[in-house]
């Protein structure tokens, strides 16, 4: 069956540092479709969680903070920019300490319902790439295409140091391949959506492979769903 690149949803599945969102970040711009970056979606809430001070398991206080919160992804100059009720929080959401607090928010069934719900609303129309732990399996079962982006995780924890020392965080790879191993047993033993590869997914094992091979791999089968007669 073709597909209509405007209408397509691409979902990107995996653990931290597999390479799944500058690909998807990279696929995006060159079909010009928007990219939903969910992860910082759940950082930002994260992030509030953390400055309130709230229990996780109140409740009642988390459904009054999830209902009065705001979490806007805007692009500017080429990237994305998180909003948190109106604040700039790209930088925020980004330090270690939130790092290890969005596991246990982010497998919060209240804050994924809410989270879900927006993703879905976002991609009613279809015409982005979003990547994740959960795009092909909960968010978006039904897409147009899905992959499940992994690597060893040696290979992931340089790839994170590198992002973390370019913004000035200095951590040893064993520490960044310590939080990653946590990170990785959290997110697939979860009770609510857990880290999986959807069965229809393709599997796309980066630990050898540079972002453009990624890239080039996951447009290569895009451009197969394309419909010949219009598209060239």
């Amino acid at each position: 069956m073709s597909h209509s690149v405007s209408d397509m949803i691409i979902a990107l599945d995996g653990p931290a540092g597999s390479g799944k969102s500058t690909t998807a970040k990279l696929v995006a711009q060159k079909l010009g479709l928007m990219y939903l970056d969910t992860g910082a979606m759940y950082r930002a809430v994260a992030l509030k969680v953390y400055r309130s001070g709230i229990e996780l398991t109140d409740s009642a206080a988390l459904t009054k903070l999830l209902n009065t919160t705001k979490v806007e992804q805007v692009a500017e100059n080429g990237h994305s920019k998180f909003l948190l009720d109106g604040e700039d929080v790209t930088e925020d959401i980004r330090t270690p300490d939130i790092s290890l607090w969005v596991g246990p928010v982010s497998e919060h069934p209240l804050v994924r319902e809410y989270l879900v719900s927006w993703q879905r609303e976002i991609g009613k129309h279809g015409g982005l790439v979003a990547d994740g732990r959960d795009i092909g399996t909960v968010v978006f079962p039904d897409a147009t295409l899905k992959f499940y982006v992994e690597a060893d995780v040696h290979t992931r924890a340089v790839r994170r140091q590198k992002e973390l020392a370019a913004r000035g965080i200095q951590q040893s790879v064993e520490e960044v391949e310590d939080a990653i191993r946590t990170r990785d047993l959290r997110d697939s033993t979860r009770e609510h959506s857990p880290l999986r590869r959807a069965p229809d997914a393709v599997e796309l094992d980066t630990t050898h492979m540079t972002i453009g091979d990624q890239v080039e791999r996951v447009l290569y089968l895009v451009a197969k769903l394309k419909p010949q007669s219009k598209e060239h």
